[in-house]
């Protein structure tokens, strides 16, 4: 049997499956202003403390939804170095092929913790690999509303 049939035979009873769910992580201050500095989004909602209180209706600073969104694989584990072997038998490499829907449904408050939940929502070949959707959701500790919900796919080969 070939890798690729492999791994797919491997991923189909994952499907629709919840198959890691990752450590909170509290976002303070100071990697909000680093990700602002990097990015040059200095909107004072994320970096001035003080007037995010007197004036956002959040009472406090909030990450960017892009900060979020770059913590996915920290969050998801996934550059841990015993996720490959585990997740993609028999393949050699994983390319991040993008994101199909980018959501953020609620705001992430300084000193708030977050997790991701990955699920696997798709597995198809693709020439020379597999393609693989995940559907991935950040929590926001003791929220109702998530902070993210996106669609990642990443191609792995032989």
């Amino acid at each position: 049997m070939g890798a690729i049939k492999k791994l797919r035979e491997f991923l189909k009873p994952k499907l629709q499956e919840e198959i890691h769910v990752g450590p909170w992580l509290e976002i303070d201050q100071q990697r909000i202003d680093a990700f602002a500095k990097v990015t040059g989004d200095q909107q004072w909602i994320h970096i001035d403390p003080q007037k995010a209180a007197e004036s956002s209706p959040y009472g406090t600073t909030v990450a960017h939804g892009y900060l979020t969104l770059s913590l996915l694989p920290l969050l998801t584990e996934s550059n841990h170095p015993d996720f490959f072997e585990k997740n993609y038998p028999g393949m050699k490499f994983r390319v991040n092929y993008g994101l199909n829907r980018v959501r953020f449904p609620a705001p992430v408050r300084c000193g708030s913790k977050i997790r991701a939940r990955t699920k696997i929502d798709a597995v198809e070949e693709v020439k020379d690999g597999v393609q693989i959707s995940y559907l991935l959701t950040v929590d926001i500790e003791g929220e109702g509303k998530p902070a993210c919900v996106a669609e990642f796919l990443a191609r792995v080969y032989p």
